[in-house]
């Protein structure tokens, strides 16, 4: 009998459940939206939805409750201050999970999760930041004389 289990096992070990949803979390929470399997989308929604009610309420223990599960000091401030702010209002239902065919390789059903009202440019913006602190130090090195 099931009495008192509330999630999914997904056929891994309590640390690597912990592991996969806490890095899930850090990379819905960064990008704003994701990709990933349909059965993990479904157990994802629990845990982002949590850590925008730690956000919420903003206290130290609730700052400290989410660092211990995020393990990123750049996320949690993003999570207490961008979008803490823009959830203030909402009672809830931070995620939605929308279905997105099946996997190729393994017939995997998929889905995108992805906060609600959430920043387009979000996703990838850190990825563009650095290409273009790239480039600007390969012009400025260009511009020196240098070469790479």
């Amino acid at each position: 009998m099931r009495h008192g289990v509330k999630h999914r096992k997904l056929n891994m070990p309590r640390s690597q459940r912990r592991a996969l949803f806490s890095n899930l979390t850090n990379a819905l929470l960064t990008h704003e939206q994701i990709t990933i399997t349909l059965p993990r989308a479904k157990e994802l929604r629990t845990f982002a939805d949590n850590m925008i009610t730690y956000a919420k309420k903003g206290d130290l223990n609730s700052r400290r409750l989410a660092l211990g599960f995020l393990r990123d000091n750049e996320t949690v401030s993003k999570l207490f201050s961008v979008l803490a702010d823009r959830y203030k209002d909402r009672n809830g239902g931070y995620t939605r999970v929308l279905k997105a065919g099946i996997r190729y390789g393994d017939a995997a059903p998929m889905a995108v999760v992805e906060l609600v009202d959430r920043d387009v440019n979000a996703k990838g913006a850190k990825d563009l930041a650095r290409v273009a602190a790239e480039k600007a130090a390969a012009a400025e090195a260009e511009k020196n004389g240098e070469s790479k």
